[in-house]
Formats: structure tokens, sequence, C-alpha cells
């Protein structure tokens, strides 16, 4: 092989593994968005379910104009696990998710599978978390990312 293609082999070697770097770095991003997509969908879904609460009545299972009482047990929300001591904590594939309930509003911190790293401070001032405040007719976003 002559110098000059040797050249052109090694230019080539480098332009391919600076593409490769730059697709495995954008293929991350779109992962992490999605899933925040995801927790966002699940936050709206468990503020539908919260609300619903509060406005049932307390002779059909709901709180009468009160969030308490609310927990991952008394609202349809697909849950790989729930927190068996008072059902505040719930884990699912898109992360995990933790109530409090307050008879006025419900505020909901989810720490995104994607941002998780070690173990997770359930904490409303930790980073990395989407927290919503959930009244009876507003959903509030507060995103701590």
């Amino acid at each position: 092989m002559g110098q000059q293609q040797l050249l052109l082999v090694i230019l080539v070697t480098i332009i391919v593994g600076i593409a490769t770097v730059v697709a495995i770095n954008t293929f991350s991003s779109a992962a992490d968005s999605a899933n925040l997509d995801s927790v966002r969908q699940d936050v709206a879904s468990i503020a539908a379910a919260a609300q619903g609460y509060y406005i049932k009545p307390t002779m059909l299972g709901g709180g009468g104009n009160t969030f308490t009482g609310l927990t991952f047990n008394t609202m349809a929300f697909a849950a790989d696990s729930i927190d068996g001591t008072n059902g505040t904590t719930a884990t699912n594939s898109n992360g995990r998710y933790v109530l409090t309930v307050n008879a006025g509003n419900v505020v909901v911190v989810a720490h995104p599978a994607s941002r998780i790293t070690g173990s997770v401070t359930l904490s409303s001032a930790a980073s990395n978390t989407l927290q919503a405040t959930i009244t009876e007719g507003n959903i509030a976003w507060d995103d701590n990312n």
C-alpha cells in the first residue's frame, strides 16, 4: 500500500470512530428523553386517579372532597411494586413515585429510572426528580432536572 492509501485508511477509521461516539450519545439522550416522557405520563395518570379519588364520595371508597387516605393501593396505577407499609411509594419500569398526601393536595415526586444511580433519595429536594402538586382541579409541575 502506498503512503497516501494508508493515510486514507487511518482518516476513514477516525471518522467512523467519531461517528460511532456521536451515535451512541444521541441514542442515550433519546432514551433518557423517552423515559422522562413516560414518567410525565405516569404522573398525569396518578393525578387523574387522585382527582377522581377526591371527588368520589366516601361511601363509594373515595375521599369525599379530601385527599386524606389516598395511597397507591386506592388508585389504579400500573406499578411493579407498592410499599406495603403505607402504600405511598410505588415503582415501575419508568421510575419510582412517592406520594405526600395532605387534605387539600397531593405532592408526587417521581424519580425517573434513567436518572437513578445507586440508592434513591426519597425526598422532594432531590435533584433529577419531577414533582407535581395535585389539587382538586389543577396540576402544578416542578422539574428538578
